[in-house]
């Protein structure tokens, strides 16, 4: 249960962090700079914040403490994240999978893998773990 709580909370404060982040990107930036420039510009912004959610819930003092712990709540945080990518595509934006990674740029849809990878080991990567 442990696993799951912590799991819980570093996916909502990453994804908290997203959802501010969208309405800006797609009102402002995506308009000036495009959507590709927008994706290079926005991740290493969530790159922090994933570090910094993984380190908020890592360092907790009943915070996963084994490795095997860790990468449980970054793999539990990957799978939420993916469950709610894929239910907004389909029922938001009424679009197939195939359809959304047709329209993908190449180059933002390998940052967004990196950012979803990141995602999903960053809480073994921001402390040493503890006995």
């Amino acid at each position: 249960m442990e696993i799951l709580k912590a799991a819980m909370l570093y996916f909502s404060f990453v994804s908290a962090v997203g959802l501010l982040l969208g309405p800006m990107r797609n009102l402002w930036t995506n308009a000036r700079v495009g959507p590709r420039s927008v994706t290079l510009i926005e991740a290493p912004i969530m790159l922090v914040v994933i570090a910094l959610g993984a380190w908020l819930i890592v360092r907790r003092q009943d915070g996963p403490a084994t490795t095997r712990q860790r990468l449980g709540v970054g793999l539990l945080a990957l799978g939420l994240t993916m469950a709610i990518e894929v239910t907004g595509m389909i029922w938001v934006r009424g679009v197939t999978i195939a359809q959304y990674l047709a329209s993908r740029d190449a180059l933002a849809a390998l940052v967004y893998v990196v950012l979803l990878s990141g995602l999903a080991v960053m809480p073994l990567l921001v402390a040493p773990a503890r006995k």
